[in-house]
């Protein structure tokens, strides 16, 4: 069966993801089309990016990249739980994303964002990174507002509006997560394509 990550993106103390990431985890798991896990980064602490080689270039030398690479790669697909820090994506999301490479190649990835603007701008550069890594991002991001979805900016509270989002969105990633699985099986991907 088709398996989806869902990582939280963010680590700051007092963070909102896990809030979110509960929730996207609660309504998916009402799914029989697929299997549904949640990957925090608070448990996966990486370095600012150390690797002497870029990791297109296959099997790092360091224990905490292939321990992070072997945590992500049995996934077909990802969804990505993002604040939007001064307009951007968290540094420590973007550090776990560049410590692997073939991990990422052939997945879907879909996106629930929050922030004051809802997200928007962490999504639009989520989406380059993850398209530069070969990754096939939905069209569809559920973006959440700490005014409208949130008391207090803390406490979240999902609306009718952000369900229908999150469940087209899910019907998305697993749809193309299956989607690319004969490429995941078969191509060469990743570091064998950088190799080749």
């Amino acid at each position: 069966m088709t398996s989806i990550g869902i990582i939280i993106g963010s680590t700051r103390p007092h963070r909102n993801g896990p809030q979110v990431a509960r929730w996207v985890h609660d309504q998916a798991s009402h799914r029989d089309d697929a299997t549904f896990e949640l990957i925090d980064l608070v448990d996966h602490p990486l370095p600012h990016l150390d690797e002497p080689f870029p990791p297109m270039f296959g099997p790092s030398a360091n224990q905490h990249t292939r321990d992070w690479a072997a945590r992500i790669a049995p996934f077909d697909g990802f969804v990505i739980v993002t604040p939007e820090y001064n307009g951007g994506m968290p540094g420590v999301l973007k550090n776990a994303i560049d410590h692997a490479c073939a991990e990422w190649t052939n997945k879907a990835v879909g996106f629930v964002s929050y922030g004051v603007s809802g997200g928007a701008r962490a999504v639009a550069q989520l989406r380059t990174v993850c398209g530069t890594l070969g990754m096939a991002d939905v069209s569809r991001p559920v973006e959440l507002s700490l005014f409208t979805d949130f008391e207090n900016n803390t406490t979240f509270v999902p609306g009718d509006r952000s369900a229908v989002a999150l469940t087209a969105m899910l019907d998305q990633v697993v749809a193309w997560s299956t989607a690319l699985a004969p490429l995941r099986e078969g191509g060469l991907v990743g570091a064998e394509a950088a190799r080749a």
